[in-house]
């Protein structure tokens, strides 16, 4: 591949992360302007493992996404966390990283009706 080649399909990538495929990278906006919202809660009803990552995106979006968790914390056994998302539709993963290899994790699908709090429990 040529270096203007090169240079073209980067700029080209560039524009489609710019221009509206960043969603596909972070998951999307958890609340589109304009649209109701309800909660999405995720309780981690483990007795002894803490979640350290809960990914959060439209059923619509292609991807998990990014986490959503503030850096640095996680959902401690018995501890839950709610986020405010519009309605609808919302592919959802959570886990815990074991160390910087190996990870445990689960994913669901989930509605989350205007002005209701949708929970989900994660073992």
């Amino acid at each position: 591949m040529s270096r203007n080649s090169v240079w073209a399909v980067a700029a080209m990538a560039t524009t489609m992360v710019m221009g509206g495929c960043a969603s596909l990278i972070t998951g999307g906006d958890l609340v589109r302007e304009g649209e109701p919202t309800g909660f999405l809660e995720v309780q981690n009803v483990s007795r002894t493992n803490r979640l350290d990552v809960v990914l959060i995106s439209a059923c619509d979006v292609g991807s998990y996404g990014l986490n959503r968790l503030p850096s640095g914390q996680s959902i401690p056994p018995g501890g839950r966390y709610r986020w405010t998302v519009s309605s609808g539709c919302w592919d959802v993963g959570a886990g815990e990283v074991l160390s910087g290899t190996s990870w445990t994790e689960g994913y669901t699908k989930v509605t989350v009706n205007t002005g209701r709090t949708t929970i989900i429990q994660s073992r």
